[in-house]
Parts: C-alpha cells; structure tokens; sequence
C-alpha cells in the first residue's frame, strides 16, 4: 500500500508543479488569474490511500496591477466582473482588457474576438435590451445649426450711463463710446459656417440696458432693454430674446437668447458663458470610453457621439468557469448563469480606461510554492524508495 501512497502523492505533487508553472508562466499576462491545486486525502474502507488533487481553484478575489498604457481602448476592471467577447457565434468572458479595433471598427481582443455592450441609436440613445459586438462608426458628424444661445453674465452697476437722446448719439459698433460693453461668440448656420454673433450692452439709466447685436459686423434686429431691480436680478425680458437671422446660402436660424443668468452688481463687467448649441461639421479624431462603459466616438469640432456601452458579466461561482486559451472563460453548470450589466452597478467593477490589468500572480509566493513542491515530490520519492528497500530486505529473509 505504501508504494501506491507514494506513487499518488507523486501524482499530486505534478499536478501542483504544473500549475505552479503556469502561474509563474503567466506573471506578465494581462488579465491571467492565479490558480492554486487544492488537495484531498484518500482512505478506502478507513485505509489511507494516498492524496489527490481535488481541484485546481483560480483567484478571481484579487485583482491585478493597474498598467497604464495612455491608449484609448485598453481597459482595466476594478472589482468583480469580466468583459463579454464573441468570436464565431462563441461566447467568453475574460478579464484581459488590451483592447483595439479591427479593419472593419469593431473592438477587438487580440485573439480576434468582439467587444460586447449595448448598441446606441442614430440619436445617441442606449439600447439597452441588446447586447451585440459594438462597433465605432466612422461617419463625419453633420454640421447643426444654433437654435439657442446660454449666457451666463454680470454687467458693472456702477458703470456710466450713457445718454442716448442727447443730439448726435447713435449708436456705432466701431465707435466705442457709444456702448459700455461688448461680447461676442460663435454661432453656427445649417452648413456648418462659422458666424461671430456680438452683443453691446448700452447703460441707459440706473437699472437699465439697451443690447444691440450684429452678425458678422452688421446689425441684427431692434435693440432689446433689459431691467433689473435694485438686489441686481433680471426683470425683463421675462424670457428668451429672439433674433431671426439670414446668413448667406444657408437656412435662416431663428435663435432663442437666454438672458436669466445675467445679473447686475457692482463690480467688474463679466461673461463666464456665452455658448450656442450649433457646431460646424467633424471628422472621426479618437474614441472614449469613461468608468460606466459609455463608448464615444470624439470628432475634429471637439463634439462627440455616443457609439454604445461596455458590458459586463458575473456569475455566483465564478470558480465554476471553464478556463480557455486567450485568457477567457467560458460558462458551465457549475458557475450559474452570467448577470449582465453596466460597470459599477450591483457587483459589477468600475472601469478604467487607459490602462489594463496584469496578472494578479506574485512571483516571489510561487517560487517559494516551487521549493515546497519540489520537497513533497522528493518526500514522496524518498517514501516509494524505502518501502522498496523494505520489500528487499523481506524477500532476502525469505
């Protein structure tokens, strides 16, 4: 019996080697989880028998370093949680986040296989009860025109009040002292030209402002007052300043003016926002994807779209997943059904972009494991010899 409790403890011990091996192997593999053999005795009828490997368990309870890498596409997952890849209608779950796009813009893993999340539509919306390969488009973003304009502003109310009934006053973009202030912003037409919309604020009496616009230098529309009471809050226009403009060979724009956060106080003049919704026409330039998942597409005009949303799966027993090659798993009975979701939510990991995970293996642990299989191996060896030596010594009485 000692030659087969030997000879089995030889046997385990070269399974625990060979997954020492393998995690020593894997120590610069992105995403590669460590495994440890875990053993079990064996008695027969009360008789030990020996030592078995029960199973060999991975270590998904850790994560791996964070490797900064600066490109776009390479994520890294903080906590639970795997990416969902497909290649040839096969599933897999991995935690390898080195990422990058195919010939024809779908996110790719290295072996090949597909990046999935939920898709977005033409208007930038996720669907959400879909989960397919997500793919960045390479269409220019059209051109929109501005329908609105925000300020956000503080006019001086202790500035000069200029008299415009005194004879001769008229006012004259090019001649600075027929208005207190001046500011000036972009907006653009339905062809994605650029105009300079500029507004002059005229101080008419105390608490009282004419404005006059011009667009591209040449007046636009009546001059519109604006009141304010004696704490500096806006009382009229009680809503939006409307200007209808023509621009050459484009559609005419009708721009709403949003004047509620402009305000009047004593101090210095002050525009901390003067933007139009409308952009000129862009140029696919780079993607981004943020902590939730969300993928954008980012254009030459500085906008961007968004393309869909990384996915990510769990599962109650992540140690019931069947290792496969590229550093994926794949799903079994034993490991349950994968619960699929955004990143952060319910036990699903954060996301960082820019970076991937390395393998959690500690090297310094696995050579010290080394040595330790390496004495089991020759205990067992030394066991197996001298159960041989007493065999001899008992055929030799006999």
């Amino acid at each position: 019996m000692s030659f087969s409790i030997g000879l089995s403890g030889l046997r385990a011990t070269n399974q625990d080697l060979n997954t020492i091996s393998q995690n020593i192997a894997n120590v610069s593999t992105a995403g590669f989880k460590a495994g440890r053999s875990e053993f079990s005795a064996i008695y027969s009828g009360g008789q030990p028998g020996g030592v078995e490997v029960a199973k060999t368990s991975q270590n998904f309870d850790k994560d791996g370093d964070k490797v900064y890498t600066g490109r776009a596409l390479d994520l890294a997952i903080s906590g639970g949680g795997f990416f969902i890849t497909s290649l040839n209608g096969q599933t897999a779950y991995t935690r390898a986040g080195t990422f990058g796009k195919d010939a024809d813009n779908y996110i790719t893993a290295s072996n090949g296989a597909r990046l999935q999340g939920y898709p977005a539509n033409a208007n930038g919306q996720l669907l959400t009860g879909v989960v397919q390969d997500l793919r960045i488009s390479t269409a220019s973003l059209p051109a929109r025109a501005s329908t609105s304009v925000e300020l956000i502003a503080n006019l001086k109310a202790d500035a000069t009040t200029i008299d415009t009934a005194a004879p001769g006053y008229t006012f004259d973009p090019l001649d600075a002292t027929s208005y207190n202030y001046s500011q000036s912003g972009k907006i653009y037409d339905s062809l994605g030209t650029e105009h300079v919309l500029t507004q002059y604020y005229v101080k008419t009496a105390d608490n009282q402002w004419d404005v006059h616009y011009t667009l591209d230098g040449a007046a636009v529309g009546a001059a519109q007052t604006m009141t304010f009471d004696t704490a500096g809050k806006l009382l009229t226009p009680a809503g939006n300043i409307t200007l209808n403009l023509t621009p050459a060979g484009a559609d005419p724009i009708t721009l709403a003016i949003n004047p509620s956060q402009v305000s009047q106080y004593a101090g210095s003049f002050s525009f901390t926002r003067n933007e139009s919704d409308g952009y000129a026409a862009g140029d696919l330039a780079g993607v981004r994807i943020e902590e939730n998942g969300n993928l954008y597409a980012v254009f030459s005009n500085g906008k961007d779209q968004l393309q869909g949303q990384v996915v990510m799966a769990n599962f109650a027993n992540p140690d019931g997943l069947r290792q496969g090659n590229n550093t994926s798993w794949t799903q079994t009975f034993a490991s349950g059904q994968p619960v699929i979701g955004a990143p952060g939510s319910g036990t699903l990991g954060q996301l960082t972009a820019g970076s991937y995970e390395s393998s959690n293996v500690e090297l310094s642990d696995e050579l010290v494991n080394l040595m330790t299989a390496q004495r089991n191996y020759q205990a067992n060896s030394k066991s197996i010899a001298a159960a041989d030596k007493m065999t001899q010594v008992l055929f030799n009485a006999v």
